[in-house]
């Protein structure tokens, strides 16, 4: 136990490896000018001093000397850009032409992703990134969950795991990609092997909160309106949540979001500037003038139904603006996350395990960071916690594995888990569920006949989300990182294919075991099967983590009954129960 506090502790002194350090003095002058036409610097010099940088020279170490090098000069500006063989563009920057001193550097995947460059606040907003919230949020789930009776237990140390994701988001935000990353994978994996070990022993964790009822539950509902307002007056959303109310839109007016949404080229300009100088309004071919947003078109359908209530109730003014439509669809299902997990480990475990169910989502400050992107990533598991509230009816469950599936595709992994409650291997249980999980699946699918031809609606929805997925590139991970043919990055895209397949095969063996299943071995292999599914993601993101979160939360923090002690003795006509899982009302 003191080796797992250890290791979780030592996580958190791991230091920046790839952390700027270097400044460059200027060997031309010192003195700041204002932009003019003719550099005075030359730009061999430009990239001399680029080039010279701390961060852009330990970069370059990993590749062969004399890469490709240029500079263009612009208002007083000097771009420049280098370029290595099969790696292609390695680092860009800019230099100040008449300080020279470099202003921008931007290495391996800062150079194509914006995402990786570590902007403040560029996700979620500032005020969920700052530290009073969000070690304000770590606190509360720490001390509300805790068990202060057994401190050194390993149920804390799963809480300890929870929140140990926020050391790799530390050095994300600040742009360290090769640091952040590999720092998710500890806790992701110490949480699959306690989930498929808890599986496998079919006994819940001992200890829990030691707070009444009643504190947990003020708690949950004073963080619930902290959260709603945090969303609300203190967020920002992004291009994924962007895309929910674009899709909405296309199906409000009868077409489906698969190939119709805003472009940038060819189409006319029809707005300002962004800060980068480029211009994303542009008039589309349905004759509106619309912020540009090309690929959101890459989920499924349920991620575009999802935001009609709030289109219709908010509308929307094509522009990437406040969008309160997005803002009261990530809040919606937040809070209907929140209340699933109340209702679900209520009726399970009693009034303690469902309010610290409650509680744990409203603490855990990934769940807000997720509501402060307005991201579509509180729907999967919202839908799918409210599929296990209906565990007893194999219908509703295919349904919900459906409508959570085809939301952000992971759940579809646990469809063969879920055809069997309380036993599996029953042909009549399977077909019930298959029959839910159909029509479901038809139900939200209809909007492709919107489409003149659904045929061709078919094939651009499948180009668009299923191929696109598969086929990205992302440094968001440790398995694409051979693509920059950097020096001591390893490529492990062999090793991935191999853990994928073994993903697969995991999840359709478990159609037929374990063959008794009680509550807690559904939650801890749904958890274990969507934790495998993010380990061997090629694009991952923090965003990602509310998808197993309830899951893990119901297998190991408020866990809900496993299986029943047997006994020695049991009345007449008993025993046929000993051992099995407890009977839902």
């Amino acid at each position: 136990m003191r080796v797992v506090i250890v290791a979780l502790v030592a996580l958190a002194l791991v230091p920046a490896a790839l952390a700027d350090t270097t400044t460059v003095q200027n060997p031309l002058t010192t003195t700041s000018t204002l932009a003019q036409t003719t550099p005075r610097t030359t730009k061999d010099q430009a990239i001399a001093l680029f080039l010279a940088n701390g961060k852009v020279a330990d970069w370059l170490k990993r590749y062969p000397p004399k890469p490709t090098t240029d500079a263009t000069f612009k208002d007083g500006i000097w771009t420049v850009n280098v370029w290595s063989g099969k790696a292609g563009e390695i680092a860009t920057g800019t230099v100040d032409d008449g300080t020279g001193a470099v202003v921008e550097k931007w290495t391996g995947p800062q150079v194509a992703w914006r995402m990786a460059r570590g902007y403040a606040g560029a996700f979620g907003g500032e005020k969920i990134n700052s530290y009073p919230v969000w070690l304000g949020f770590c606190a509360l789930f720490l001390l509300g969950l805790v068990d202060w009776r057994r401190v050194l237990s390993i149920r804390n140390a799963d809480l300890l795991a929870l929140l140990s994701f926020s050391v790799s988001l530390w050095f994300f935000n600040r742009g360290n990609v090769f640091t952040a990353m590999p720092l998710v994978y500890p806790p992701m994996l110490w949480l699959l092997v306690r989930c498929v070990w808890l599986a496998r022993d079919d006994r819940p964790s001992r200890g829990g909160t030691v707070w009444p009822v009643w504190v947990l539950a003020a708690a949950t509902v004073f963080l619930a309106g902290f959260k709603v307002g945090l969303n609300w007056r203190a967020s920002n959303v992004i291009d994924v949540g962007y895309s929910g109310v674009i899709g909405a839109d296309r199906i409000a007016h009868g077409q489906a979001p698969y190939g119709h949404f805003p472009v940038e080229d060819p189409q006319p300009k029809c707005g300002p500037a962004d800060s980068s100088g480029e211009v994303r309004d542009r008039i589309q071919t349905n004759g509106i003038c619309e912020t540009a947003n090309p690929l959101g078109d890459t989920y499924g359908p349920v991620s575009y139904i999802a935001y009609i209530p709030g289109y219709l109730i908010f509308g929307w003014s094509h522009k990437w603006d406040e969008l309160h439509s997005v803002h009261f669809t990530s809040i919606l299902f937040d809070l209907l996350a929140l209340l699933g997990l109340a209702v679900v480990g209520r009726r399970l475990g009693g009034p303690r395990i469902g309010a610290a169910a409650a509680f744990a989502w409203a603490a855990w400050p990934f769940t807000q960071y997720a509501s402060s992107s307005n991201t579509n990533d509180a729907i999967a598991p919202a839908l799918l916690v409210w599929g296990f509230y209906a565990l007893t009816s194999d219908g509703a469950r295919g349904a919900f594995v459906a409508l959570s599936g085809w939301t952000k595709f992971a759940s579809l992994l646990v469809l063969p888990l879920w055809t069997g409650y309380p036993e599996a291997r029953r042909p009549r249980s399977i077909l019930r569920t298959l029959v839910g999980f159909l029509v479901a699946t038809a139900v939200v699918f209809s909007v492709l006949l919107l489409e003149p031809s659904p045929l061709h609606a078919v094939r651009v929805f499948y180009d668009r989300t299923v191929s696109f997925q598969i086929g990205r590139d992302s440094p968001f991970s440790i398995w694409d990182w051979g693509q920059y043919h950097a020096k001591g990055l390893p490529n492990l895209q062999l090793v991935q294919r191999v853990l994928q397949v073994a993903l697969v095969a995991g999840s359709l063996v478990l159609a037929w075991f374990p063959r008794r299943r009680s509550p807690l071995r559904m939650a801890a292999l749904t958890a274990a099967v969507l934790i495998g599914f993010e380990l061997v993601l090629t694009h991952w993101f923090y965003l990602y983590l509310p998808w197993f979160f309830p899951f893990v939360v119901l297998a190991l923090i408020a866990p809900v009954p496993g299986s029943q002690p047997r006994v020695s003795s049991l009345p007449a006509g008993d025993s046929s129960t000993a051992g099995s899982g407890p009977a839902l009302p």
